[in-house]
């Protein structure tokens, strides 16, 4: 029996048509995966799992045990199951299991089926990694051709968001940090930071404020201006396709596709990006595209408190990146042993250019964004003119307003369901 990422390359090489009758060697329950992911964790089974050959004791297996989450279970009949409720989309399973027993879900079937029927326009929302992840010497120009090519109507950089988030989490800081020991966990960008504070250290959420990721900030603007458009989310993380699906935030981005995942699709296309014409747009500042690596949110919102309130308690950030070391700051916060002010958590080592899903080396991409970050018109959000023409489109009046506006928060409360026994792992 072939695996799941074997039928999706036969699919994406018109080898297997989904309009017609599976061939006998490939697995039904892999075809609705692909066709229905919305109903599956992130992460599926790539092939049969009734034992693992790796399991390190009667009642472990090698991808229960590296799940902080508690996602991973046994059925009766021993078979591998996996919460989609659960799962954060962290890939530590995928990683644990030497068998490739394990692989990412995909998006890309109905993704583009949507881009194709849809009936009003199709946008794609650009993460802050995406600078040099399609080639060295690609622009984000051309990749916004090979978007139009595809039969998307723009690419919008999440970046700008990103920009306005920097505002709205330097306002929440000025707001709650008043005196020595108040503290801030930042809530703007990484799900499994979140998804590790809200379920794990659940104690810890009154000091993360109830505000969405540039993400969702970008879809939900698209979606207030375009109510029939289909946003579709590009990025280096699994996890987000969890996030796009959560209670409080779910419908503001209609799928999630990895870089690896985009990467197919243009090939599948033949789709050349170096080959094709400019289509330059500025639109995020050198704070926003710093998003895309560990400190950058701290470096932004640090800059921003400066400049909004130059008179407080500034800034003293410190930074986690991987989930080991995010649940090791944790524990310091507990026990008092930080004087830190604002704590930035990042699930991938490096942030976002070290994700997953990412085409290049974390190094290169990391070099890649600074670079490109430098190249911006506009070094700080309240430089940046789309910053005030978003403001204007959501019809507030100053940038204090952002604290309150429904388009920028989330209910924290609202859970798919009950975490119980989460974290027996831990350090």
């Amino acid at each position: 029996m072939k695996t799941l990422e074997e039928l999706y390359r036969d699919i994406l090489n018109g080898k297997v048509r989904v309009d017609q009758p599976l061939p006998e060697n490939y697995d039904p329950a892999h075809l609705d995966c692909l066709l229905r992911p919305k109903e599956y964790a992130p992460v599926v089974p790539n092939q049969s799992c009734l034992k693992c050959e790796s399991q390190e004791t009667e009642y472990e297996r090698a991808c229960q045990n590296s799940c902080v989450f508690d996602a991973i279970w046994e059925d009766e009949e021993g078979k591998l199951q996996i919460d989609k409720e659960m799962c954060a989309g962290c890939e530590a399973c995928i990683h644990a299991c030497k068998q490739g027993k394990l692989t990412a879900g995909k998006d890309v079937l109905p993704a583009m089926r949507s881009v194709r029927e849809r009936k009003g326009n199709a946008y794609a929302l650009v993460a802050p990694a995406f600078f040099g992840q399609f080639g060295e010497m690609v622009t984000a120009g051309q990749l916004r051709s090979a978007f139009k090519a595809l039969g998307f109507a723009g690419m919008v950089e999440v970046a700008l968001f990103a920009d306005i988030l920097t505002l709205k989490e330097a306002l929440e800081f000025d707001l709650h940090i008043k005196k020595e020991g108040d503290f801030q966990l930042t809530s703007c960008c990484c799900p499994v930071w979140i998804a590790m504070i809200r379920n794990i250290y659940e104690e810890l959420m009154p000091h993360v404020p109830a505000a969405v990721s540039p993400m969702i900030a970008c879809g939900r603007m698209i979606k207030r201006l375009y109510p029939d458009a289909v946003t579709v989310f590009v990025g280096p993380c699994l996890a987000k396709k969890k996030e796009a699906r959560e209670e409080d935030i779910q419908g503001a981005v209609d799928y999630v596709l990895t870089f690896q995942e985009m990467r197919d699709i243009f090939e599948a296309a033949d789709i050349h990006l170096e080959a094709l014409p400019e289509d330059e747009r500025e639109h995020a500042s050198r704070a926003g595209r710093l998003y895309a690596r560990t400190g950058g949110v701290s470096e932004a919102v640090a800059s921003m408190t400066q400049q909004l309130q130059p008179e407080k308690l500034h800034v003293r950030a410190e930074q986690a990146e991987g989930a080991k070391a995010c649940m090791e700051m944790i524990q310091r916060i507990k026990k008092g042993e930080t004087d830190a002010n604002f704590f930035e958590g990042m699930g991938c080592v490096g942030g976002c250019v070290g994700g997953p899903k990412t085409l290049r080396k974390q190094e290169e991409g990391r070099a890649c964004v600074d670079n490109y970050a430098e190249e911006s018109l506009y070094k700080t959000p309240l430089e940046n003119p789309y910053v005030r023409k978003i403001l204007e489109e959501l019809g507030l009046g100053t940038i204090e307003d952002l604290i309150e506006d429904p388009i920028l928060e989330r209910d924290f409360s609202k859970k798919d369901r009950s975490k119980c026994n989460l974290g027996r792992r831990l350090l």
